[in-house]
């Protein structure tokens, strides 16, 4: 679920990952940085360990994307895969 989107304000997009499994998981986590013409100007992927049944913050920088400023929106895959 993305929590924040980069800005000029704050270069990191956040995301919070929820794991509804009985066991801790390592889930892989996909960012698509677009402009406001919707042109995705970068995608990328981080992992992030979360606890059984909670949740983990995750900040992702910006930056990758370029030029922070150009940033109109950010797009979170909806499902984490789980990586075993």
């Amino acid at each position: 679920m993305l929590k924040h989107c980069a800005s000029t304000d704050d270069p990191y997009t956040t995301v919070e990952v929820r794991n509804p499994n009985a066991r801790d998981g390592l889930f892989t986590v996909k960012v698509s940085f677009q402009d406001e013409s919707g042109f995705t100007m970068a995608d990328t992927t981080d992992q992030v360990s979360v606890p059984a049944k909670g949740t983990a913050s995750l900040r992702v920088f910006g930056g990758r994307a370029g030029d922070v400023s150009r940033i109109g929106h950010c797009e979170v895959q909806r499902r984490a895969d789980a990586d075993e």
